[in-house]
């Protein structure tokens, strides 16, 4: 049976794939994805497979059709944070996987602040709670995935709440593409200009 390739592809613009990705892509004979990083590949000719919240669902299908077509799974950001590559090697052994790594969004995001990020404490709120105040207080810095019940405005809440309603927030949203925005200010400051679509966050406070 052919490897399943697992190809990070960036923060969502198609100029922030990697070669190898494409390459990846293009060798492959069925393309499963989100909607969103299905849409990066639109040239693309074979057959394609859209992920649902229905995971195990998402397993069969490759189980079943792995045995005589090459997948591919493309994932947003990098493959070795926060993705499904978690869950994938929970039903495949690592001889059955090859993984191609991306860009995440808050590497992309330090990258146009012009800040380095060793050291800095990543966690991602998309479907969990994380203490970030707690780690934010300890390194001075962290950087955050949002989501949907943690936007930047609820995060901006969250510090004035904290008493750390002196922090700097710096939201990117909409990385990569045309209508992307950089927001820097104090949670005040950030929750006057929500609403937010996707976005990503670093925090600092001295």
């Amino acid at each position: 049976m052919e490897k399943i390739t697992v190809i990070g592809v960036g923060p969502g613009h198609k100029d922030y794939v990697l070669p190898v990705a494409y390459k990846a892509v293009e060798a492959s004979d069925i393309l499963i994805g989100g909607r969103r990083n299905l849409e990066i590949f639109q040239d693309y000719t074979g057959e394609t497979y859209v992920i649902s919240k229905d995971l195990e669902k998402v397993m069969n299908y490759i189980k079943t059709h792995r045995k005589s077509k090459k997948i591919a799974i493309v994932l947003s950001g990098d493959t070795g944070f926060y993705s499904m590559l978690i869950y994938l090697k929970k039903h495949f052994c690592d001889e059955d996987l090859e993984v191609i790594p991306g860009i995440s969004s808050l590497q992309y995001l330090f990258a146009r602040i012009k800040e380095t990020w060793q050291g800095v404490p990543l966690m991602s709120l998309h479907g969990r709670e994380e203490n970030y105040i707690e780690k934010l207080k300890t390194y001075k810095k962290v950087g955050l995935l949002t989501d949907s019940q943690h936007k930047p405005e609820a995060i901006a809440e969250a510090l004035i709440k904290a008493k750390l309603d002196k922090a700097i927030m710096i939201v990117g949203e909409n990385l990569s593409y045309e209508e992307e925005r950089i927001i820097k200010g104090e949670p005040k400051e950030i929750m006057e200009k929500a609403p937010y679509q996707m976005s990503v966050v670093v925090i600092t406070y001295e």
